[in-house]
């Protein structure tokens, strides 16, 4: 059996990503500020039922580089990661810091579905995405944040080579050399 992967984008998993979307509004995600998470719920969740509204969604992130815009979004790319037919979360790249995302939000964000965490799904997602940064995007090193009071993410970041650089407001800082990571599809 395969192991879960990143993947861009598809409207292939599309019955399972409205379940993880679900997961998400139940678990509070919508109120997060400064989370692209967070927008997409409230920007997208009443077209995502739809194959038509979710075919667009897709389209929108599915992989497409962004141009900076004047409110502060950076370039970014997003992968899912996917487990067979079964969207388990994403990842998010941005590819330059602006002051604020040097703070909270570094250059890599992702999020697993709650009813798939604690199953090593982040760390292995975040290893996935270390190369990804590195080889198809140029960023390295990559700035890794979380909340200080997230145990969970802060010992992901850690697995993951993550050095602690500082603490900023609410936020731990992990810078990660992402040339040097081994690329195990594994945990």
């Amino acid at each position: 059996m395969p192991a879960p992967q990143l993947i861009a984008p598809t409207v292939d998993v599309h019955s399972s990503f409205l379940a993880a979307m679900d997961e998400f509004r139940a678990d509070g995600a919508e109120a997060t500020p400064r989370s692209n998470l967070a927008r997409e719920l409230r920007t997208w969740r009443t077209r995502w039922p739809t194959a038509e509204g979710f075919a667009e969604y897709v389209g929108t992130v599915g992989g497409i580089v962004y141009d900076e815009r004047d409110d502060g979004v950076v370039p970014m790319t997003t992968r899912w990661w996917v487990d067979g037919g079964s969207y388990l979360g994403r990842v998010t790249f941005r590819h330059h810091l602006t002051a604020s995302l040097l703070t909270w939000g570094g250059h890599i964000g992702y999020a697993v579905r709650p009813g798939a965490r604690r199953r090593g799904h982040a760390t292995a997602m975040l290893r996935a995405a270390l190369p990804i940064a590195c080889h198809e995007l140029g960023i390295d090193p990559v700035l890794v944040t979380c909340d200080a009071t997230n145990t969970g993410s802060r010992k992901v970041i850690e697995a993951c080579g993550g050095v602690f650089e500082d603490q900023r407001d609410e936020k731990l800082r992990y810078w990660i050399h992402a040339g040097t990571q081994a690329t195990h599809p594994h945990v």
